[in-house]
């Protein structure tokens, strides 16, 4: 294998054209000259970052653009290659290290490509009056399910049990120390735990202190406390449509006036965003960059850096809830958090997606004035997160198991998707559209606006299907119809879920 061990790169400072586009036109051209030949690595971030004198985030943007091309390809722990020319034209957005079979391969993957281009559904502006989302019902629905023989879960999105010997061989490590567990802990988090964060954050092209984290009770503890600090009643937020239904039931509970912005292939229509910003100047802006709930959409580096800068002219809060972006298949850009040089986002990550749910361990990372504040606001709230999960996360980051169960999670969900297409290809109609994500644990599922949901959803539960009805994640439950379905179950669960949702749609859409 080629390794490029020196690569100089001319930049025009002056130019309009941004640096990170400078970088990739030339990599763009060393490559079809053939002066960078097919699986020879390019340069490590930081070591072109420092010979072409230029932030480590300008390298990554560029690299994530030639990886969004099929140019090049990530390989977890090694870095960036050239990919070959039978590999580059393949599909968009597709795993590179799979043969594709002729036949077979090529209807699925027709359909992947075809299914991708056809996200945009017809949608407005939401402005919901009154009225709380279902999330709590559909969580303890989604609870009940568990208990119940032969039942398939397609709603919640946490992985499966799996590895069940490393978590009790790291638990008992972990509690080796077991005099911490007597003493009070800090309101923010171990100070480890939030050293091991921000090394897991730089990797992702996030900057950040350890001074500017605050380790909580899972994400959705820093999203409630967040809300009920800065969202009074009556005040307007943004958020996309659709989006997480557990944000949409925290605002609603704040009584916000909650303004649902349509989401694009793209992401969040920046458009209209600008336009509400201008006419109903919100409170604060919550969106999902990275394989957004329910969507899967990861949004680029030039559509984050556009939605800060009409935030910041707009004095507008941004949360950036990135809680499935430890699950992407790829490299990723890095988050809103950082281009943020003015304190106007807060990002929030959680290690429930990638770990297990019962540890209750997330974290979000807050620069500006209002970190002490919100410190003492969790004090008030739990003290502290229990010193046992997060001496077991700090066990899971400092053995190196948290990378290689992430490798493995992402290798399985990756197989997990890819089948879950295959059952939707041969069970649902045509009519039937999907967004295919880049990682997560969802499906995006479109239907024809002839479909009932809440039939379809209790003909599906009378057979043993619960199905995370996609009304729930619009505000006050305004939207198109569609279904949120969680792809990371096992092969025979996926198969008989989706062939029964199959038989329910054709019932549904030949009567």
């Amino acid at each position: 294998m080629l390794v490029m061990m020196l690569m100089k790169i001319p930049l025009n400072r002056q130019a309009k054209q941004p640096i990170y586009l400078q970088i990739r036109d030339r990599i763009y051209h060393l490559i079809h000259t053939g002066h960078l030949p097919p699986h020879s690595q390019l340069p490590s971030i930081r070591t072109l970052a420092q010979t072409t004198q230029v932030n480590k985030l300008t390298v990554i943007e560029a690299y994530s653009v030639l990886e969004a091309d099929g140019l090049v390809q990530a390989k977890q722990g090694s870095g960036y290659f050239v990919t070959s020319p039978r590999t580059r034209s393949r599909f968009p957005n597709q795993p590179l290290d799979k043969p594709l079979d002729q036949q077979t391969d090529r209807r699925r993957y027709d359909r992947l490509d075809s299914t991708q281009r056809q996200f945009n559904p017809t949608q407005q502006v939401l402005l919901p009056i009154r009225g709380i989302n279902a999330f709590p019902d559909i969580y303890t629905a989604s609870l009940r399910s568990h208990h119940l023989p032969d039942y398939i879960d397609f709603g919640l999105g946490f992985p499966q049990a799996s590895d069940l010997e490393d978590l009790q061989r790291i638990s008992r490590r972990a509690m080796k120390s077991a005099y911490t567990f007597f003493q009070p802990g800090n309101p923010q988090g171990n100070l480890e735990l939030r050293n091991q964060i921000v090394q897991i954050l730089l990797q992702q092209g996030l900057e950040i202190s350890p001074e500017n984290l605050i380790v909580t009770s899972g994400s959705m503890q820093s999203l409630s406390l967040l809300a009920n600090y800065y969202v009074m009643p009556k005040d307007r937020v943004i958020v996309e449509a659709p989006t997480y239904h557990g944000m949409l039931s925290v605002f609603q509970q704040r009584q916000a006036q909650i303004i649902g912005i349509p989401m694009t292939a793209e992401g969040m229509n920046l458009d209209l965003l600008a336009q509400y910003l201008e006419s109903h100047r919100p409170k604060l802006i919550y969106t999902i960059s990275t394989l957004h709930n329910p969507t899967g959409i990861t949004t680029s580096a030039w559509h984050r850096r556009k939605l800060l800068a009409l935030a910041e002219e707009y004095s507008c809060l941004v949360i950036e809830d990135n809680a499935y972006e430890p699950l992407s298949f790829g490299t990723t850009p890095p988050p809103i958090k950082a281009f943020d040089s003015k304190g106007s986002v807060v990002y929030v990550g959680t290690f429930s997606k990638t770990l297990m749910p019962g540890l209750r361990v997330g974290y979000m990372a807050i620069t500006g004035d209002n970190y002490q504040a919100i410190v003492e606001r969790k004090l008030l709230h739990d003290f502290h997160v229990s010193a046992a999960s997060q001496a077991i996360v700090k066990e899971y980051l400092a053995s190196g198991h948290y990378r290689r169960r992430l490798t493995k999670i992402k290798r399985l969900h990756r197989d997990r998707r890819d089948y879950m297409i295959d059952a939707l290809i041969r069970h649902f109609p045509l009519s039937v559209t999907w967004t295919v994500p880049d990682g997560g644990t969802f499906l995006w599922i479109q239907l024809p606006d002839k479909v009932d949901l809440e039939s379809l959803c209790q003909a599906a539960a009378k057979r043993k299907v619960l199905v995370g009805s996609g009304s729930a994640f619009f505000p006050k439950e305004q939207g198109y119809p569609a279904l949120r379905l969680n792809f990371s179950l096992s092969p025979d669960e996926l198969e008989r879920g989706i062939q029964v949702i199959g038989e329910i749609l054709h019932n549904m859409l030949e009567s």
